[in-house]
């Protein structure tokens, strides 16, 4: 997403330009070392264009995504179809610590608040999260960099299955969104639905401290441990 924010417009005389959807390709473990990111435009335009970028490790590709970039507009008077906020961060109960069979790093790396179910609960699942730690050092991360380093727990939040006992784990992360996020919070409602197969989907609506911004969906690979 910061490669994203920061990758110039095609045209100069572009109106200002919004994140609107983006999608994630998980093409294997990012590994904790140093990673390469590269991102180019795809689809040039005035007020629409596709973005593509690249994350490598160790000259593999790791992860690959798109996003959708839009002319901003004043549609104010005619904005409808927001889902009621949920409870807000100040309402949660902040997570001191992580189960402990879950994997440190990531887990560690969020500062969480969970107004509905637990991370030890099985079933849909409401909490928010934001940053304790910048995404580069020495920068303040975005608003859309925090919503979108919370975005992929949809199916940590809203797990259906115990995770001692089975992997869930997501292959892509697609993400729209009607407004660009404000603020450091990002809130998830979600909930997994898992097949008779061994695929699932998590579906969420997004939130930041203003109400409702977006929806995320996720594909889910499911296997038994």
């Amino acid at each position: 997403m910061r490669a994203f924010e920061r990758c110039a417009p095609s045209r100069p005389d572009a109106p200002p330009l919004q994140l609107s959807r983006y999608t994630v390709e998980i093409l294997g473990p990012v590994p904790v070392g140093e990673l390469e990111v590269s991102v180019g435009i795809e689809r040039p335009g005035r007020t629409i264009e596709l973005l593509g970028a690249e994350m490598r490790a160790g000259g593999r590709a790791v992860l690959r995504a798109r996003a959708w970039r839009l002319g901003t507009v004043d549609t104010a008077a005619v904005a409808t179809g927001e889902v009621a906020p949920i409870p807000g961060p100040e309402a949660g109960e902040e997570q001191l610590s992580r189960p402990d069979h879950w994997l440190p790093g990531y887990m560690d790396s969020v500062e969480w608040r969970l107004v509905g179910g637990t991370f030890e609960s099985l079933g849909p699942g409401t909490a928010w999260g934001r940053l304790r730690v910048p995404v580069v050092e020495g920068e303040e991360p975005t608003a859309l960099q925090h919503l979108a380093a919370v975005a992929d727990s949809a199916n940590g939040i809203a797990a259906a299955l115990d995770l001692r006992e089975w992997l869930f784990v997501n292959t892509e992360l697609t993400v729209h969104l009607h407004r660009p996020p404000v603020g450091t919070w990002t809130g998830l409602d979600a909930a997994a639905t898992i097949g008779p197969t061994g695929t699932g989907t998590v579906a969420a609506a997004l939130f930041d401290e203003a109400g409702h911004v977006g929806r995320i969906t996720q594909e889910l690979t499911v296997r038994p441990r």
